[in-house]
């Protein structure tokens, strides 16, 4: 069976514009270093035009464009450019040493922007849209031409401008929605309206340029290239003016996703999509939301126990593509108060535990119990759990509660019920600070002359919601005991580690006493 070989005419040209209209963002500026590494990435994951800056805006921005025109090896560089001539011209210069450069030049087209931002009429507009194509056309035969505010034009006089600009040489005509305005059918509706109306719409490509104003940027854009567009504008992340442009990630993975519904191809390495994505937040300094499709840190994480389960017997039960395909590694199961057992035994058996079905279940329950005093588990978070369950599992001392009064108006106070070999015992205890003041409840109800050689206390991960994990050694008849215990609350922790350590050294006397017993006799 031969493989089926996709048709030019269902190609979508994927223009990418991160460096010039993501960069516009507020706050989002680039270096000259960062933007030659953005560009590399684009140009390698198979980008097809590269919009690399607008070169009469500084120096900094045509020396940019200038060096990545030299740098590219397969992708169009383009710069954008007004309708005047120095703004073409200096565009020009900047794109000369790309080995395929392209000239995107734009004007206002509709009511609002031609009487308030031009302050020109109709035919003026028309004339201008003429006369910058026709020059740009003189540096370069790859020239783009884009009505500003598209959605917002009168469509007879958008069909105007769009005839002439193919006529005076455009290749591709793009119709923008500048403001974030429109909705998908009635984009899908402009770009066919248009193709049928325009004479010689078949001499260019057809681009969409969508804002994501009221959240359909990628609606948008696809409803465009059903439409009959074949070239999408968008950036990284879908950064951008206001609240940004269409996001490159997330059309390319609908197209690869749901191809049944939306028939058409790219040329974009998607496993560099997570990279791509990381690489232009840490040159921007924007953090890509934790839900953001595609390539948010939860794209591919679940913690419900409902999808954690799902997810362990098959993976399309919760996931409609494998994070693999964008770069990924694998999917995260998050774990959480909405995490199930299933998931929790499995998190067990990847990190090598094997408990037995009641310390299982004792451990399940206390990672509940954490789960709803922890925003975040993290492994170490279950690995203290359950070291801590493993060394309580035979305990003949075990702390049932604790209440501790501190403050800058000492002394300390310390309130604690112990189960000891199956009674229960209750003790209040002062002391120089809340710490000693559990161990003196301790040693009242637990009466013992063990040594404290040690106390130590480090957060099990970071936070101000971290487990504290204590150590604490007991020197007892020339021998030391430590043992470690962990809790979100450092005192807890601290009585559960001093127990651990003397439940060690009880079990060494019950031990050691058979051996003396048979020794005397």
């Amino acid at each position: 069976m031969t493989a089926t070989i996709p048709s030019d005419k269902d190609r979508v040209i994927i223009f990418d514009t991160t460096l010039r209209d993501g960069e516009q963002c507020p706050g989002a500026t680039m270096t000259f270093e960062e933007k030659l590494e953005v560009a590399s990435l684009l140009d390698a994951m198979g980008v097809d035009v590269i919009e690399a800056g607008f070169p009469i805006a500084s120096d900094g921005d045509f020396a940019a464009v200038h060096e990545i025109a030299k740098r590219a090896k397969n992708a169009v560089i383009c710069g954008l450019s007004r309708a005047g001539a120095k703004d073409i011209d200096r565009c020009a210069e900047a794109i000369r040493p790309a080995k395929q450069g392209r000239i995107h030049t734009f004007l206002s087209t509709s009511p609002v922007h031609m009487k308030y931002k031009l302050q020109m009429d109709a035919e003026q507009v028309y004339q201008l849209v003429i006369s910058a194509v026709t020059r740009a056309r003189n540096h370069t035969d790859n020239v783009e031409w884009s009505s500003e505010d598209g959605t917002r034009t009168e469509f007879d006089f958008l069909c105007k401008c769009v005839e002439a600009a193919i006529k005076a040489g455009a290749t591709t005509i793009n119709i923008p929605d500048t403001v974030g305005y429109s909705v998908p059918e009635e984009y899908y509706d402009l770009f066919k309206r248009v193709r049928e109306n325009v004479p010689n719409s078949d001499k260019a490509v057809f681009s969409v340029h969508c804002h994501d104003d009221l959240g359909m940027a990628v609606a948008n854009s696809l409803a465009g290239i059903r439409g009959g567009a074949r070239q999408i504008e968008c950036t990284v992340n879908g950064i951008g003016e206001r609240a940004g442009n269409t996001a490159l990630e997330e059309v390319v993975m609908a197209m690869r996703v749901r191809n049944d519904k939306l028939p058409f191809w790219n040329k974009i390495d998607t496993t560099m999509l997570t990279r791509a994505s990381k690489v232009v937040s840490a040159a921007t300094s924007f953090p890509v939301q934790y839900n953001k499709a595609i390539v948010g840190r939860n794209a591919f994480a679940h913690e419900s126990g409902i999808h954690q389960d799902g997810m362990l017997k098959n993976a399309e039960t919760y996931e409609i593509m494998r994070p693999e395909s964008v770069g990924v590694k694998q999917t995260s199961l998050v774990m959480g108060k909405h995490s199930g057992r299933h998931a929790f035994v499995h998190k067990l058996e990847e990190m090598g535990y094997k408990l037995g079905q009641n310390q299982l279940e004792d451990a399940f329950v206390r990672f509940k119990a954490l789960a709803d005093r922890k925003k975040e588990i993290y492994d170490e978070d279950i690995e203290a759990l359950v070291d801590q369950e493993i060394a309580q599992s035979h305990d003949r001392i075990k702390l049932l509660s604790l209440t501790v009064i501190a403050g800058t108006h000492g002394p300390q106070r310390a309130t604690m019920k112990l189960d000891v070999e199956g009674q229960t015992k209750i003790e209040e205890a002062e002391g120089n600070g809340p710490v000693d003041a559990v161990f003196n409840c301790i040693k009242a109800l637990v009466p013992h002359v063990a040594k404290l050689e040690l106390y130590q206390v480090h957060a099990v991960t970071q936070g101000t919601d971290a487990q504290a994990e204590v150590s604490v050694r007991l020197a007892h008849e020339g021998r030391s005991m430590t043992a470690r215990a962990a809790d979100p609350d450092t005192l807890v922790a601290s009585a559960k580690a001093y127990l651990s350590a003397l439940n060690k050294i009880v079990m060494k006397r019950e031990r050691d006493l058979p051996v003396a017993e048979a020794a005397a006799s």
